[in-house]
């Protein structure tokens, strides 16, 4: 046979396929079929990739078909095909903002009574209601929506208190004016003090506080506050001050964050000094937040008893000062904004990527659980949603002349309510549903191990 031939007559080939091809082929096809049931998601700064079975998260499916009403944008949630919430199993940093024009906030600046001027912009002035009406959609789960009423039946004789700065007084407001309108009128009270407010639901002998300690830490800026950063002390060794008050509380929701950020060098104190509050030295802002973050960390594992309180962590609130940021170059800060940045990942340098990475970090450590509520990415995107001229200062509304000088006095640092703060309520509202209450403190270490 020659070479001409054998190459231009192909003949039908009979050849017995090896056994080594055969099992190269079904190997390869186990391959993609794994693949085909695993996905990779991103989560925490603690880790890049996880892998996750699909045998859990398809028993949580309500169904295998995504669908959407492309005239309002609203999600069909009886036809959606992500998972139930799950805070093993979703991460909810990864989503976008969807227009939702079918959904009402479940509470008013005019219809709750407990909400600020600082945070009340329709009260104020804001006629653009959009803001309103974007909802955070996770890629992974289904956020569930928040119930007032389960809400408060998970609170039933209990404590709960947000602690922190104006910005977790804004979470606290918003938690008090999601749960508020079901309580009977006779059956709630407020009392407010200079640091210490107390919001009371008597039918379920329970109470959601707010704690003001904008350091976490002790400082002489904490019920006085001085304006000029220069002069501002923090004794970062110590939380005895404020901590008696979280003594006895079941449910604890901490933040700090935007106090530290003054761009200044911050005077810091600790230990015995024989010139009391002469005895600071300057340090730089990380380094006296992560001195700071660990006393608390401290407080909290020698304190409290996991088996009775639980702990919560809410990451920074982004500032929107910088238009440029988000390639709004001809913009003043947050001013005019009325639609969310839709570039996914999106980050600004209100946010600072190391003190996140030092609650991470610092939190990883403790022996208590804390479970920390990552609100940064999701508030990112929402430049649209802040007080900006609709807001207050110095305790009385801005004159029409300071809203037409937004770049001295538009605040794009707190957020209008009802707004972004509910969503974090809807994140914590989650948690507090789906995660058992601590029995014993052995089971939860065992728990943790299998997790690991």
């Amino acid at each position: 046979m020659s070479i001409f031939f054998a190459m231009g007559t192909p003949k039908p080939y009979r050849a017995r396929i090896s056994l080594s091809i055969i099992t190269i082929i079904i190997c390869g096809l186990a391959v993609v079929a794994l693949l085909y049931t695993e996905r990779i998601s991103s989560l925490s700064s603690s880790s890049i990739f996880s892998f996750k079975t699909c045998s859990r998260r398809h028993a949580a499916k309500k169904s295998v078909k995504h669908n959407r009403n492309l005239r309002t944008g609203a999600l069909d949630y009886a036809a959606d095909d992500r998972f139930v919430f799950d805070p093993e199993e979703c991460s909810l940093v990864n989503g976008k903002w969807v227009f939702n024009e079918t959904i009402k906030p479940s509470y008013s600046d005019r219809s709750c009574p407990y909400l600020e001027m600082q945070v009340s912009c329709v009260k104020n002035g804001r006629l653009d209601l959009s803001y309103q009406h974007w909802e955070w959609q996770p890629d992974d789960c289904i956020l569930p929506r928040f119930d007032p009423k389960k809400a408060l039946q998970k609170l039933q004789g209990k404590r709960m208190m947000f602690v922190g700065d104006s910005l977790q007084r804004g979470q606290w407001e918003s938690f008090v004016c999601l749960v508020e309108s079901v309580i009977p009128e006779g059956q709630k009270s407020m009392k407010q003090g200079g640091e210490h407010h107390v919001f009371k639901a008597k039918e379920y002998n329970a109470t959601i506080e707010f704690y003001w300690a904008p350091f976490l830490v002790e400082s002489n800026t904490d019920l006085h506050i001085i304006a000029d950063p220069k002069k501002r002390i923090l004794k970062v060794d110590s939380v005895a001050k404020h901590a008696k008050h979280w003594m006895g509380v079941d449910i604890l929701v901490f933040n700090t964050y935007v106090w530290w950020t003054s761009g200044l060098k911050i005077k810091s104190l600790w230990g015995s000094f024989p010139n009391g509050e002469e005895g600071y030295q300057e340090l730089d802002a990380p380094v006296s937040f992560t001195i700071g973050l660990k006393t608390w960390a401290n407080w909290v594992d020698s304190n409290i008893d996991p088996n009775k309180t639980r702990v919560f962590f809410t990451t920074m609130s982004p500032t929107h000062q910088r238009s440029a940021d988000w390639g709004n170059e001809k913009g003043i800060k947050c001013f005019n904004e009325t639609k969310p940045v839709t570039k996914r990942g999106h980050w600004g340098t209100g946010s600072d990527k190391g003190m996140m990475s030092t609650v991470a970090s610092v939190v990883s450590r403790m022996k208590v659980p804390v479970t920390v509520l990552n609100i940064t990415q999701l508030s990112e995107y929402r430049i649209d949603a802040h007080s900006s001229i609709y807001t207050e200062s110095g305790g009385r509304l801005l004159t029409d002349e300071e809203k037409e000088d937004p770049l001295h006095y538009a605040d794009c640092i707190h957020w209008c309510l009802p707004g972004v703060p509910d969503t974090w309520n809807r994140i914590l509202y989650a948690h507090l549903s789906y995660e058992k209450e601590p029995t014993n403190i052995n089971q939860r270490k065992e728990k943790e191990k299998l997790r690991d």
